[in-house]
């Protein structure tokens, strides 16, 4: 059997159903081979770049290893961002790279470049393969690693003769299952202890417990605490929900600040979060003053990272917290009839045509189960701020790696993952001026996604960062304006163009929804008012000084 054939058996194996990604020489024996192979569809998108973060979106939502491919060289480069995300997200994602033939190594070969050492900096794993008999072998190792653990990407690369060689298998292995990572029950009976005796505390959750919030909220009622959220875990618990007190962090709510900075507190839990930069809005050291702090996470590096930690608790997260909730029920502890945290929540005028405004708005026209996949933009600080999470896993917001665009690829990879769910992205001119054009990667395979493009002419973000920073902006930072609805007309995309309030209402949206394919909303707005980022600018104003 090819090396490459048992490969592509292997994956479909192991239930493999998409691989993303874009056919090239180095890689045309990989895709040839799928011409066979119905149970497996290839995503072809428009660039590799965005091929990655719908591979890592996949991976996320499906909660299954997802697969990318690129040719050698400027193919395997353009997939390096994506990966470094994936890692940073701790996605089990496997990208697979073409590479010229052995023989040919060390002698300029076209798009010869070993991305070996690039990719072993941003994966878990990575090698290339020299000997068509290793390649299942490698790939097998590979995959097992990125589900191991704490999971992450990994990377094969595969020259040209590899693929086509005799790979001298006869059998295809099955994937081995991923071991539980269990917390040390002494610990947890030790963390229940603490808490059970302190009067009061934070919850302070990040996006790890996206697949357990379930357990999250029994625990948080049970010892009925504030819920504080990190952007990156805002739409995975509903706003409704009587004590969640907001995000903490990059554009977060005034009330979560007022908790971390002023609040009486005496312990904080923290379940899910790295810490980092947006998570504590610029290493706020409030967080964890004069309070007992414990910490989950199946990480052990994130532990005393930059925060104290009295005691840090290993372990997968929804284990950890199932362990924790019969400790502390054996102890007495149960659910309580919590009352509604007393917020104060932004009085929502509609009048004026602004992004905050504009965002509220749709929310309105568009069903509750609805996922909005978040660009990076100015937008992004308003969607933190304002945008309502009025059902679970409703939104994508990517702070840690994410790229101007790449909120598009994650919103066709959730779209896959997740087809009956409705999708949305919401992005800016200038990320989709690079990678837009991926709306066309929806569009041939049938996926209704709503584009909501905020169209200011600008690169908004940078225009009020430095605004705000240095008291001026460069004349560069603004671009001609861009008729983006016709660019759809063109592509025979459906598309509506607003530029006022009163443009928005629900025929718009039902006429742009509910489709074969995706569709684009085009809101030309220039919205002078300061987006709600202030702690992130006052951070870098501190340098120079």
């Amino acid at each position: 059997m090819k090396a490459v054939r048992s490969v592509l058996e292997y994956l479909k194996g192991i239930g493999v159903k998409h691989v993303f990604g874009i056919p090239a020489g180095s890689v045309n024996a990989f895709f040839n081979e799928l011409y066979d192979m119905p149970e497996i569809t290839p995503i072809v998108t428009k660039h590799e770049g965005a091929a990655a973060y719908m591979a890592a979106s996949y991976a996320k939502h499906t909660q299954q290893m997802s697969v990318c491919i690129g040719c050698s060289g400027p193919g395997g480069t353009n997939l390096v961002t994506g990966a470094a995300n994936a890692m940073r997200e701790h996605l089990p994602v496997l990208f697979l790279t073409g590479a010229v033939p052995v023989n040919t190594m060390g002698l300029n070969a076209s798009q010869e470049l070993d991305v070996n050492p690039i990719f072993q900096s941003v994966t878990k794993y990575s090698v290339t393969v020299t000997d068509a008999k290793d390649l299942l072998n490698e790939i097998v190792k590979a995959t097992e690693i990125a589900i191991s653990g704490v999971p992450g990407p990994v990377h094969i690369a595969m020259p040209i003769d590899v693929q086509h060689g005799d790979g001298g298998i006869t059998e295809i292995p099955a994937l081995t299952n991923r071991k539980d990572l269990i917390p040390d029950l002494d610990i947890i009976e030790r963390v229940s202890k603490e808490l059970i005796h302190r009067e009061s505390g934070y919850i302070f959750v990040g996006q790890g417990v996206r697949n357990s919030v379930e357990q999250l909220l029994e625990l948080a009622e049970m010892l009925d605490w504030p819920i504080l959220v990190t952007p990156q875990a805002k739409g995975l618990i509903p706003d409704d929900h009587p004590l969640l007190a907001g995000v903490f962090g990059f554009a977060g709510n005034d009330y979560a600040s007022k908790l971390i900075n002023e609040g009486d507190a005496q312990t904080l839990l923290i379940i899910g979060s790295s810490l980092g930069e947006t998570a504590t809005n610029n290493y706020n050291l409030n967080l964890t003053k004069d309070r007992f702090t414990v910490q989950m996470d199946f990480d052990p590096s994130v532990f005393n990272r930059k925060y104290e930690i009295d005691i840090p608790v290993l372990g997968d997260i929804h284990l950890s917290l199932i362990f924790l909730i019969e400790e502390l029920r054996s102890l007495g502890l149960s659910r309580k009839n919590t009352k509604h945290i007393e917020k104060n929540n932004d009085i929502v005028g509609i009048e004026e045509y602004s992004t905050k405004n504009v965002l509220l708005k749709l929310q309105e026209y568009l069903p509750s189960s609805t996922r909005y996949s978040i660009d990076i933009g100015e937008f992004m600080a308003y969607v933190i701020h304002h945008m309502k999470v009025l059902d679970f896993d409703t939104f994508d917001i990517n702070v840690h790696f994410g790229a101007m665009g790449s909120g598009i690829g994650s919103a066709i990879g959730s779209k896959l993952a997740e087809p009956q769910r409705p999708a949305v992205v919401i992005t800016g001119d200038g990320c989709f001026f690079m990678h837009g054009m991926e709306i066309l990667t929806a569009k041939e395979y049938n996926l209704p996604i709503l584009f909501v493009v905020m169209n200011n002419a600008r690169l908004g973000m940078v225009y009020h960062g430095h605004k705000l920073q240095y008291k001026r902006t460069h004349p560069n930072f603004e671009q001609e304006p861009i008729n983006i609805s016709a660019m759809a007309t063109a592509m025979n995309i459906p598309s509506f163009r607003m530029d006022n309030m009163e443009d928005l209402n629900q025929d718009v949206i039902n006429n742009l929804t509910n489709l074969n394919g995706p569709a684009i909303l085009e809101v030309v707005l220039i919205d002078n008012n300061v987006p709600p980022m202030g702690d992130r600018v006052k951070f870098l104003s501190s340098f120079g000084k």
